[in-house]
């Protein structure tokens, strides 16, 4: 599949990146939800060589069976060190290479990192997702802003991670009672297994990330299309 525009170049110092993501934020789309979806992809980064090649993954499950379809593993030359807030510019331009071969659609992806739980409110999902214009959900293993309160035990619960509103937010956005901004959930995917980050990505709002989230569990921490591009990420597959 081809992604929908050049966006922007890749090669940006730090500064120029920052200033990148604020100027991309408010084109995040955060209401709507994916229709007619028969297949979902996942994707992961990796690096090898010492952090010198990024190896990314995609692993494309039919719906509702989450059988996999097919998967591709993508090798390039890394484009920047790593620098919490930016990963989406050392990850990304690996992963537009993977979703190029791919021969398969994929009407959602689900991403190993953020979407606009990010502190300019553009995680790696959110960004990629502008690439592909694709409805995209970021799955994180930390938080990396906002906070949130005790997460029920049980597997499926959740608890609304929150953070102050940002220039980044728009003037619509949803806000709790202390006028704090929604910007993901932190769900218990497993029981006695510290919480997963979903926050949608692009082109679906919070309700409709969380609920494709959970739809695809299994029976481990992650949700099958990012287990299993972790897994051929990470070469344990």
């Amino acid at each position: 599949m081809t992604h929908h525009e050049d966006l922007h170049a890749w090669t940006l110092t730090p500064e120029e990146a920052v200033a990148l993501q604020r100027r991309l934020a408010p084109r995040v789309v955060r209401h709507g939800k994916p229709d007619a979806v028969s297949c979902i992809a996942g994707v992961d980064i990796g690096f090898e060589d010492g952090g010198e090649t990024t190896r990314a993954a995609v692993v494309v499950l039919e719906w509702p069976s989450l059988t996999v379809r097919e998967s591709v593993v993508h090798r390039e030359p890394t484009r920047m060190p790593y620098i919490p807030g930016l990963l989406s510019f050392r990850e990304i331009p690996a992963a537009l290479g993977a979703f190029a071969r791919l021969e398969a659609h994929p009407d959602l992806v689900m991403v190993d990192g953020q979407g606009i739980a990010h502190p300019r409110r553009l995680g790696v999902a959110s960004h990629l997702g502008l690439w592909l214009d694709l409805p995209t959900i970021g799955v994180a293993k930390k938080v990396l802003c906002g906070r949130h309160g005790e997460v029920p035990a049980t597997r499926g619960e959740w608890a609304p991670l929150t953070d102050r509103r940002r220039t980044e937010d728009p003037a619509d956005v949803e806000v709790d009672a202390e006028g704090r901004v929604v910007i993901g959930a932190m769900l218990r995917s497993r029981v006695n297994v510290k919480p997963v980050i979903v926050s949608p990505g692009h082109r679906l709002d919070q309700a409709s990330a969380l609920e494709w989230a959970i739809a695809c569990l299994g029976k481990t921490k992650l949700p099958e299309p990012t287990r299993l591009a972790d897994r051929l990420a990470s070469r344990r597959g």
